[in-house]
């Protein structure tokens, strides 16, 4: 009878495929390693009920909550092919203490990304544009498209169509799955030609040859900065409400600007377009907005 652990490593395998990238499949792992393993790691599978289960559960389960249920969904997986490969029966521990309602109900807060006020952005960006690190010129890009920091950091120039004035995000590097065109602006493409001259593999370079820039870089330069409470992705936000507030953009072109999926199963299998020209009109303006500080 295979142990806990050794069910959970071989399903983390069969399951690295599907999983979107690397780093989804090792926190998967990772959450099982740190909170189930050391408890019921060895213990044979079949004798695994729903009081091994709470003694990985409990102890998280309001401090970290969001760790917690995700902790449950993967015991719950890995249990679940044991059954299937017949090493276990009955009902699943997890679905039981679930449906039981043994744990207490915790009311969890979404956490939202902190984001500089639609006002403040002109002179940040006029001084962003005053620096000639790296990390600025993506951090510029990253503000004037709205963009996720992973899809600015990994941009490549083969995504770039300067003709057509596009720059296409492919589907596995989008949070939806689905690739994604960003209208091209003047301004972006001010920003972006003369870094072609570098004729690396990534539009934005980082220290190492070919590689792109680290994850933190443009965290760090905001502290440099002396910018506080605000994040990255926190100018997803500053674009969204500065639509709403100030442009009057409707709700679909702003939400397709930020790669957002909007309306249910049905409208979206008929709303086929991408609104490309409105969104390339709305990005025209905040780009004008953007850059209105400058010199």
């Amino acid at each position: 009878m295979p142990t806990f652990e050794e069910v959970a490593h071989q399903v983390h395998i069969e399951r690295l495929p599907t999983w979107k990238n690397a780093k989804h499949g090792q926190q998967w792992i990772n959450t099982l390693r740190d909170y189930a393993f050391p408890k019921i790691g060895r213990m044979p599978i079949d004798s695994i009920g729903q009081p091994e289960v709470l003694m990985c559960l409990s102890p998280i389960w309001t401090e970290k909550h969001e760790t917690a249920r995700r902790l449950a969904q993967r015991i719950k997986a890995v249990l679940d092919v044991a059954k299937s490969k017949g090493f276990r029966e009955g009902e699943n521990p997890v679905t039981a203490i679930k449906d039981a309602g043994v744990l207490p109900k915790v009311k969890s807060k979404p956490q939202h990304h902190k984001a500089m006020d639609w006002r403040d952005v002109p002179a940040f960006y006029a001084e962003l544009s005053s620096r000639n690190a790296m990390a600025a010129k993506a951090l510029m890009f990253t503000c004037l498209t709205g963009s996720r920091t992973s899809e600015v950091l990994h941009a490549r120039w083969d995504e770039m169509d300067f003709e057509s004035r596009l720059w296409t995000c492919p589907a596995e590097r989008m949070k939806g799955g689905e690739a994604h065109r960003v209208p091209l602006t003047d301004e972006m493409e001010a920003l972006l030609l003369p870094l072609r001259a570098m004729q690396s593999d990534y539009v934005f370079e980082g220290q190492r040859r070919h590689r792109p820039l680290s994850n933190m870089a443009m965290l760090m330069l905001l502290r440099r900065m002396g910018v506080e409470g605000v994040t990255v992705h926190g100018f997803r936000s500053t674009f969204r409400v500065w639509a709403a507030e100030v442009a009057n953009a409707p709700r679909e072109v702003a939400e397709m600007s930020l790669a957002h999926r909007i309306g249910s199963e049905v409208e979206l299998a008929y709303q086929r377009s991408d609104l490309l020209e409105k969104r390339r009109h709305l990005m025209e303006r905040w780009s004008h907005y953007v850059k209105s500080a400058v010199g």
